[in-house]
């Protein structure tokens, strides 16, 4: 059995009073990082929330009291949660059908609307390289769907330097991301 410390148990209570108050956020962000999968996917929108909360527990340098830290650290949870997932399924099925990713909500016309997962995946950390900050802020915006000022007060830049960051990131995603070409369900 497990202990948790007062710090730990401190931060369990404030993520437990939080959750009820963002529960639908997480839900529904959950539910677009869902939308397109394999209508047999394993994973569900509430298993996915379900899974973030458990790593959410974990954590012990977040202010849970924050709702865009929350939901920022939960965004990129949830990208973690369906790396693994298509990881783990990858390697089950050699060379299987991949999990794929609806893009359809992204402002770039010019990026195919969907694509496995892995691929976004992939470009993502490739962008990470290049530019963390555009990286995070484009990661915050495909798995979380925050807002402009939310991504802005999880980030701790501006609004306008977020703006920015999207703007450009956003482009460099859709020309990276139409190299690879739209993914066929399988």
């Amino acid at each position: 059995m497990q202990t948790l410390d007062l710090s730990d148990r401190t931060q369990k209570t404030r993520l437990d009073e939080m959750l009820p108050l963002v529960y639908s956020e997480l839900h529904r962000m959950a539910a677009s990082c869902m939308r397109q999968e394999r209508a047999n996917h394993t994973l569900q929108p509430t298993a996915l929330v379900s899974e973030t909360y458990l790593r959410l527990v974990g954590q012990h340098s977040v202010d849970f009291s924050n709702r865009a830290q929350l939901l920022g650290i939960a965004a990129q949870m949830m990208r973690r949660i369906l790396a693994t997932h298509e990881q783990t399924r990858s390697a089950l099925k050699r060379g299987g059908g991949a999990t794929l990713l609806c893009l359809q909500e992204s402002e770039e016309p010019l990026a195919p609307q969907v694509m496995a997962f892995s691929v976004v995946d992939e470009v993502l950390n490739r962008l990470a390289v290049l530019d963390k900050r555009q990286a995070l802020v484009a990661e915050l915006q495909i798995f979380g769907g925050l807002t402009i000022p939310e991504m802005a007060e999880f980030v701790g830049v501006s609004e306008a330097t977020v703006s920015r960051d999207w703007s450009s990131g956003r482009l460099w995603l859709a020309r990276e991301l139409r190299r690879a070409g739209p993914a066929t369900k399988g």
